[in-house]
């Protein structure tokens, strides 16, 4: 999609009703779904964390960044991702975070991003993290500059991609719960995208095409 088209839309985003929930399903592994129904964070306690759907233009074409995670001793080694991370008691609130891991992830000045909604939050059981997810956008071409001690390799995602369905798919993998269990994803580029990403990835594609976006 031309990003001036985009940006037509743009100041309707605030006010428009969230899929929440029910997008959040359609990319859970069915392990999950009963537990996502009925989940209790009452004993949780959560870590916090904050990310950004960060939406530009790249020759002239409006485009979604995401980062791949560098290996690690982790249960997110390698993933891909939103730019974002753990919330820090300096932080003014979760947009705060988002904005300042971006920069620290990916380069991006907080004051060339316009921050437009807040999504619905999204529990990560393996890591106990609670992750808030903001939908932003740049108004000019950005150069990232990843961090090497954070972020692989970064990619550039069209929005018109993006929005085709014929990039889910459902895979076999093993998880932190299960081993060789059949788990929607998205196929992006050469990477498969699964778990809270793709659930947070599902709110957001539903979100475009419900309220704004029809191809």
């Amino acid at each position: 999609m031309d990003f001036q088209d985009f940006l037509h839309f743009v100041p309707n985003f605030a006010h428009a009703k969230l899929p929440a929930v029910d997008a959040h399903l359609k990319m859970a592994p069915l392990e999950r779904v009963e537990s996502l129904k009925n989940q209790d964070m009452s004993t949780k306690n959560p870590r916090i964390a904050a990310v950004m759907m960060l939406f530009y233009p790249k020759n002239g074409r409006t485009h979604l960044v995401l980062i791949v995670r560098n290996a690690y001793n982790g249960v997110h080694s390698s993933q891909i991702a939103f730019p974002g991370g753990k919330y820090e008691l300096e932080d003014e609130n979760y947009e705060h975070t988002a904005l300042r891991e971006t920069y620290e992830e990916v380069g991006v000045l907080p004051e060339k991003i316009k921050v437009l909604k807040a999504f619905t939050p999204m529990y990560i059981p393996p890591s106990n993290f609670m992750v808030h997810p903001f939908l932003g956008v740049c108004n000019e071409e950005i150069h990232f500059y990843p961090d090497p001690r954070e972020v692989a390799d970064i990619i550039e995602l069209p929005l018109s991609v993006f929005l085709d369905d014929e990039i889910v798919i459902d895979t076999i993998l093993s998880t932190s719960y299960a081993a060789n269990i059949s788990v929607p994803a998205f196929k992006i580029e050469n990477h498969i995208v699964w778990g809270a990403t793709a659930m947070i990835l599902s709110e957001l594609k539903d979100f475009l095409k419900e309220n704004f976006i029809t191809k």
